[in-house]
């Protein structure tokens, strides 16, 4: 909850990467809040009532998961929503053409995941946006396993977080002030 706070303020990739890890964590648990407590909770260097807030958290995560059949894979909706969010603001960018530093930076992006979306034979329901994530947390899997990577892998990878660093901050500016005024014609 602290680190996912702290994380959704900042930057939005590394904010979905940390809940895509958390519902590992809990799926690791087995969805059981007790060895959650024990094994995560417990461990914060924090006051009771923070570590009941953490517990908190991490029990409606763990409902969330159940009333949505998650206990064994997929995302949570509110982290899809975070994705749909972020595809809506991408698509508005390259739209607009008033951000040429994106769409560079897309542009350079877009044969890593045209090569993704093709080994993966990812169907049409995956967007871009999610294509890059589904790679960033591969990776990030692969590293906590301790398995090798192999250089173009970390070269793609570099060219994705890049990207996706980009996008997070247009976001998160987009929050604090829409990029986009209402264009309606009359």
């Amino acid at each position: 909850m602290i680190i996912a706070q702290a994380k959704r303020k900042e930057n939005m990739a590394e904010y979905l990467l940390y809940m895509w890890q958390v519902e590992d964590i809990i799926r690791a648990f087995n969805l059981d809040i007790d060895l959650i407590q024990a094994n995560i909770i417990d461990r914060y260097g924090v006051d009771n009532e923070t570590k009941a807030k953490i517990r908190d958290w991490y029990e409606s995560l763990i409902k969330m998961m159940q009333l949505e059949d998650k206990k064994e894979s997929g995302h949570l909706q509110i982290n899809n929503n975070t994705i749909i969010r972020l595809t809506d603001l991408h698509l508005q960018l390259l739209d607009s053409h008033k951000f040429p530093r994106y769409e560079a930076i897309y542009y350079q992006t877009l044969p890593i995941i045209v090569e993704l979306r093709a080994k993966t034979r990812s169907d049409e329901q995956t967007s871009e946006i999610e294509t890059c994530f589904n790679a960033l947390y591969g990776t990030l899997l692969l590293k906590l396993k301790g398995q090798e990577i192999s250089p173009d892998t970390l070269l793609a990878v570099s060219q994705i977080s890049q990207f996706l660093g980009t996008l997070s901050a247009l976001y998160l500016k987009d929050e604090e002030t829409p990029l986009f005024g209402n264009e309606e014609e009359y």
